[in-house]
């Protein structure tokens, strides 16, 4: 045979000796084949599964960003907040100095009570303690907020402006749907269930044979690198699995659970971004009655401690009574503040849940 191939064979080869009893031979074949699939049914879910897991991590990356720049909104307004607060604790400094003026000034003209001045001084290093903490609140906050958005820690991030409330669209079915499109867990859910697809489809592809052509050219030669004769061979395959020890319906099964886990997954997470939406609303709307109720106890507040202040000046008030308004007051303002940043945080909340939080408050 190895002489059929290189076409050296000879009528001395019939021999009925050389035959039964051939001598030893050497044979070298250099061969280029091409093999190319025509058919093979698990390709094309195998493309699709890729695909998905491409798009999976775009969508992973666009959550990451959509997160991180909530993050910066959220930490934004905690140095405004943070800056508020010092203002407010320096405001309260001011007041605290005003009383313990009053105090000294009643003290020295011998209608006032040593007590009330050793009390007005209590309550001004008490204020202005909470300063020294306001202060140190806003450094560290503008610290976070420069490493949050990459600044090296040396450095702090000065905030440039204000962030006053942010304008939602009202609630409305149309509100709904729009979150429903543009939430990174509802593209993710139809991510995984399209995948599950793929994945039975792969699973069924293991049931159908793979079609292939091949072709061969080889060189065959007595000595190594040199051709005494030449052939070629072309054909089509067929391979049909027909048992595998039911792994094929085992991994069909798998698929088909996967296929159901994935539909309830994305009707989970429809419900989920439903709540998640309404009840963001309801929360702004909670902190916008918070805000109104807040001011209006600044108010008070204010105008209790300019009452007292007049009758304490004219000893119809205690220095305690003034005190504990002017405490009352600091606490007003201070919860006005949080007020404030809860309720444009709110709003930003609202943007954040239907996924489009970005491009509004980029606009």
């Amino acid at each position: 045979m190895m002489k059929l191939n290189e076409g050296r064979f000879t009528n001395d080869d019939f021999l009925i000796s050389n035959l039964n009893n051939p001598s030893a031979a050497h044979d070298f074949k250099t061969a280029l084949t091409i093999q190319q699939p025509l058919f093979v049914p698990s390709l094309s879910p195998m493309k699709e599964l890729a695909i998905k897991d491409a798009q999976k991590s775009e969508l992973q990356l666009e959550a990451a960003r959509q997160g991180v720049a909530f993050q910066v909104f959220h930490t934004y307004l905690e140095v405004q907040k943070a800056s508020a607060r010092l203002g407010a604790a320096d405001k309260a400094v001011s007041d605290a100095r005003e009383n313990m003026r009053l105090a000294t000034v009643r003290t020295s003209s011998g209608v006032g009570l040593r007590s009330d001045e050793l009390r007005s001084r209590t309550h001004l290093s008490m204020v202005e303690q909470q300063l020294i903490s306001a202060q140190n609140n806003l450094t560290l906050s503008k610290m976070k907020l420069g490493m949050l958005i990459g600044l090296p820690e040396e450095n702090s991030f000065e905030v440039s402006g204000l962030l006053e409330s942010i304008t939602v669209p009202a609630m409305s079915d149309q509100t709904i749907s729009e979150a429903l499109l543009n939430r990174i867990e509802i593209k993710q859910s139809h991510t995984d269930l399209e995948k599950s697809d793929a994945a039975l489809r792969l699973a069924r592809s293991e049931y159908l044979p793979t079609v292939g052509a091949f072709a061969s050219y080889q060189l065959n030669a007595k000595d190594a690198f040199t051709s005494d004769n030449e052939a070629w061979t072309a054909g089509v395959s067929l391979k049909w699995n027909i048992f595998d020890g039911f792994r094929t319906n085992s991994e069909r099964k798998r698929a088909l659970s996967g296929q159901s886990a994935a539909r309830e997954m994305l009707e989970s997470a429809t419900k989920d971004i439903r709540y998640q939406l309404k009840e963001s609303y309801v929360r702004r709307d909670e902190a916008g009655k918070h805000l109104e109720v807040a001011r209006n106890a600044v108010q008070d507040a204010e105008e209790t401690v300019r009452l007292l202040t007049r009758r304490y000046e004219n000893s119809l008030a205690t220095l305690v009574e003034l005190l504990d308004a002017q405490t009352a007051l600091n606490q007003a303002r201070a919860n006005l503040v949080d007020t404030e940043a809860g309720y444009t945080l709110a709003g930003g909340q609202v943007y954040y849940m239907t996924g489009t939080f970005v491009k509004e408050i980029l606009k």
